[in-house]
């Protein structure tokens, strides 16, 4: 099982570089970074972990600049969305971004992608209606897997069209970047096991994570898929041990994503932050 890390990637945060450098060198196997591009100030939606919502979220960097940042400073550390937000970019403009990164970082990239939970954020963007985002999201990754795959693509769906165009780079993984799709509810698994190459949830949307893989791999069933054949990348709470990560690891999560947990600028030491890695670090070389 592979361990990565996760950042909340702000502007008052440890810089990109810096960051995937320290991780690199201590043997994480993954950087992965959000995406809010904004947070609506007369915002109604709920934060989904309750309370008042973190600073952090309206602080975020551009996770495609960050990561290229990221990819220009290191040579094997592979390179995340948690999550994209698709349905709040320009579709042809974001199968570039994937398709550079991707060529950059000579094929290092993973695209996780999301329908996000704010539906104030959306409308900034789009007009697509926040109860059929689910839907738009899967129009859009088939869109984009046109794009990245064929010489002249074109398009024609519900939220999306285009006449055929032609778009460079292709993605050095071929035949592109896998889509990992960050959802835990039933509607999220059912698309995930129907156009998702991987599975990213957040270990705390679960009472029992267990429970939660056993319903994924249901919907796997279902769909007609290898239940064994879906990677999952896990979010994971806090800071577990080497005894927690080995339980992640027999429940069948292929890689799972750490971090500092933190959206404030109080907890944004560099000092801190290195401290950190270093000591979970022995627990990632023991399940490596």
């Amino acid at each position: 099982m592979d361990v990565g890390f996760f950042s909340m990637n702000t502007d008052f945060g440890v810089r990109v570089a810096v960051m995937a450098r320290a991780l690199e060198e201590r043997g994480f196997a993954s950087l992965w970074v959000g995406e809010h591009s904004h947070i609506p100030v007369s915002r109604r939606t709920a934060y989904p972990a309750g309370g008042e919502l973190p600073e952090g979220y309206w602080h975020m960097l551009d996770p495609f600049v960050s990561l290229a940042a990221a990819a220009a400073v290191t040579t094997k550390l592979r390179l995340g969305t948690g999550v994209c937000l698709v349905l709040e970019r320009d579709l042809v403009a974001l199968a570039k971004e994937v398709a550079s990164l991707d060529l950059l970082s000579d094929g290092r990239f993973d695209f996780g992608v999301g329908v996000g939970w704010n539906e104030e954020e959306l409308a900034t963007h789009s007009p697509i209606p926040f109860r059929k985002r689910y839907r738009a999201l899967r129009e859009a990754v088939a869109a984009l897997r046109l794009i990245w795959t064929e010489e002249e693509a074109a398009f024609e769906g519900e939220f999306f069209n285009f006449e055929a165009l032609w778009s460079y780079p292709k993605p050095a993984q071929r035949p592109y970047p896998p889509v990992y799709f960050g959802a835990a509810g039933r509607l999220g698994m059912a698309h995930t096991a129907e156009w998702s190459d991987g599975w990213c949830p957040i270990e705390t949307a679960f009472r029992d994570l267990s429970v939660g893989i056993d319903r994924m791999k249901a919907k796997m069933q279902e769909a007609g898929r290898d239940p064994d054949s879906l990677p999952i990348t896990l979010f994971a709470w806090g800071r577990p041990d080497a005894a927690k990560l080995e339980g992640f690891r027999e429940l069948g999560v292929d890689q799972v994503l750490l971090g500092t947990g933190t959206g404030t600028s109080g907890g944004a030491d560099l000092d801190a932050t290195l401290a950190l890695l270093d000591e979970l670090a022995p627990a990632v070389a023991a399940v490596a």
